[in-house]
């Protein structure tokens, strides 16, 4: 009886009846709003692998990913430019930072074109390179192994060293062979150098956060606070340079000559 009274005064009432319905209302914007997130969230991952999909391509359009066919800089159009560089986008499924020489484990393999020796960058900066490949996974020399050498430049002044990890911290690395006479500052960029065959030139890599001379020494010892967070990778990508055979069968020769 008191439901039945109920609806008979929210039908005849106007004031209920336009109360009743702003209630209603209010109540189905919120489920409905639940639901919403909900299902967005369940669409994360999807909308943000065809996001790290739409960075690889983009990344293999930028002009460091492209070889300059001409002697004459000033005169290069666009159909001077050859690819050299592609990407493609992985999950990390694996992870270490903790130990003396760590390693990350791909989704990639070599049914998708992951060779060793493919560099692996993200986002942030650079990751490592590709040690092992199996059919559908691929295993990764972190830049936080003993082995890893990085061919690294100072991005103000172009000048080139070797950036190792000192097995430490996962945040820093140290980079050798600076000269001296060259002038450095607190926060100057190092990025990858392009006497590299792996990495493009300028990806990333860090920070100088200090840097000393020892009694003796002819370069500095520097500590370079990496751009990359290795405690916290998820997508990252393969890097494979288009010329790298080339590269190296003329390097070969070189060393053959000696």
């Amino acid at each position: 009886m008191e439901s039945f009274s109920i609806f008979l005064i929210v039908r005849n009432s106007n004031f209920h009846h336009a109360s009743y319905i702003n209630s209603t209302n209010a109540a189905a914007a919120k489920i409905n709003g639940t639901v919403s997130a909900i299902t967005e969230y369940i669409n994360l991952s999807k909308a943000n692998e065809a996001l790290s999909r739409e960075n690889a391509a983009l990344h293999s359009l930028l002009p460091g990913s492209f070889y300059i066919d001409s002697v004459l800089k000033q005169l290069v159009t666009d159909t001077l430019h050859k690819q050299q560089y592609t990407f493609v986008t992985a999950k990390v499924i694996n992870n270490s930072v903790n130990r003396r020489n760590n390693y990350l484990t791909l989704n990639k393999g070599s049914l998708q074109g992951i060779k060793p020796e493919m560099g692996v960058v993200c986002a942030q900066g650079i990751v490592g390179i590709v040690k092992d490949t199996g059919a559908h996974f691929s295993s990764v020399l972190s830049l936080l192994h003993k082995d890893t050498r990085i061919s690294a430049m100072v991005k103000k002044n172009g000048y080139i060293g070797s950036l190792v990890w000192d097995g430490f911290d996962f945040r820093r690395a140290v980079l050798k062979d600076i000269a001296l006479h060259v002038k450095l500052a607190m926060g100057d960029t190092i990025v990858t150098s392009a006497f590299s065959s792996i990495f493009p030139e300028g990806i990333m890599i860090g920070v100088v956060e200090k840097f000393e001379t020892k009694e003796g020494d002819k370069f500095y010892t520097i500590d370079v606070r990496l751009s990359t967070d290795f405690s916290n990778l998820s997508s990252v990508y393969i890097v494979e340079n288009l010329m790298k055979g080339e590269q190296q069968l003329l390097e070969e020769k070189q060393t053959d000559d000696r």
